[in-house]
């Protein structure tokens, strides 16, 4: 089987209108978001600039339970489209998880059955990002090329110490303040957090045929309001994976935040897919590092994408690609415009690379 171009689906676009899209570009696995983002926030500071994404609150999430595994299956494959993976819990699942509170057994026991309902679906990745900060700090500017709206990152330009309140992780409140402690812990705390999670979870993917795949850090800063970071860089991978020896303790690989951290985008590439590990990939390209960068066209960036797919085609990558997140085109459909000039250049790239011989200079 050959690597393939896919497509991530959230919110409305997760749809019978959304798969239409998919399946007219060609698209046959895509990646789906569940967790309901932005609910009831105020999205206006977010929209004109401000960093962000606006803070979310979704203390009482629908069950994910495998009846509505199964009804997001079956709407895409009346497209004739496949789940390639899940990205993104729910925070109000896991909060204890990643905080160490009170109900973290509770909500692992609840993990494992999402995980073994995702086997019975046939849904194999499950991606995840093990942060309590999570995406934070960005900023819509139109920044890209011709002037399309795009997300930027600068450290200078907002407050990155700002506390965590109490209830809040990843963005989102959880449950209500009770006037608690701001938000932290060490960075040895949080290891051992993610440690306990895997040696839990990862034998439960196992048996049932799921892989656990985990985005590195976005953006990779040292701290982030007030909390460490896990994988700001690209030899942490190594311990995360080193943490629990699976071929279920897996990455979901973006390209984007891996190029945001310092060293070689394209050695650490055939590095971690000579691992075999590699769950699927994010393609997506940006310009700069951390503490300036900024989002690009998959064609506009600092990376030579080409040689990206090459090194994917060389070490025998059979999973899919997927945009991510892309600039948004200045049009009346700024989002399916951006992904399907996306899912093009990608799909000619993947086209061309076996026809351009050996392995050249790198």
């Amino acid at each position: 089987m050959d690597m393939q171009v896919g497509l991530t689906l959230f919110g409305e676009t997760l749809s019978p209108e959304g798969a239409r899209f998919a399946a007219q570009l060609g698209v046959r696995k895509v990646v789906i978001h569940l967790v309901r983002y932005g609910r009831n926030a105020d999205a206006s500071g977010w929209l004109s600039g401000e960093p962000g994404p606006p803070q979310s609150e979704d203390m009482m999430p629908p069950p994910w339970d495998a009846a509505l595994l199964q009804d997001s299956v079956a709407m895409l494959r009346r497209e004739g489209i496949e789940v390639a993976a899940i990205e993104n819990i729910p925070p109000a699942l896991w909060s204890d998880i990643l905080l160490d509170g009170p109900n973290r057994d509770a909500q692992m026991r609840g993990l494992q059955q999402l995980v073994r309902d995702m086997g019975k679906v046939g849904i194999p990745v499950l991606g995840y990002n093990f942060s309590l900060a999570g995406v934070w700090g960005w900023q819509r500017r139109p920044v890209g090329r011709g002037g399309a709206m795009a997300t930027t990152f600068d450290l200078d330009r907002f407050d990155h110490d700002l506390p965590i309140p109490d209830g809040v992780v990843w963005n989102t409140r959880v449950r209500e303040d009770r006037g608690g402690p701001e938000v932290t812990c060490s960075d040895e705390d949080l290891w051992r957090r993610l440690e306990w999670f895997l040696k839990e979870l990862v034998p439960v993917a196992e048996e049932a045929g799921v892989v656990l795949a985990a985005h590195p850090d976005d953006p990779p800063v040292e701290r982030l309001r007030g909390t460490p970071r896990l994988v700001n860089s690209h030899a942490k991978y190594d311990r995360l994976l080193g943490l629990v020896d699976s071929p279920s303790n897996a990455m979901q690989f973006c390209i984007g935040s891996l190029m945001e951290m310092p060293g070689d985008i394209y050695e650490t590439t055939r590095h971690y897919l000579q691992s075999g590990r590699v769950a699927y990939v994010h393609f997506r390209n940006v310009k700069g590092k951390v503490p300036r960068y900024e989002e690009a066209f998959v064609d506009d960036g600092d990376t030579d994408m080409g040689r990206i797919a090459r090194i994917l085609h060389e070490e025998n990558y059979t999973g899919i690609l997927v945009p991510d997140h892309v600039p948004e085109i200045a049009c009346p459909a700024p989002w399916h415009v951006g992904m399907a000039h996306a899912v093009g250049y990608m799909n000619g790239l993947i086209a061309m690379v076996p026809k351009l011989g050996a392995r050249g200079p790198e």
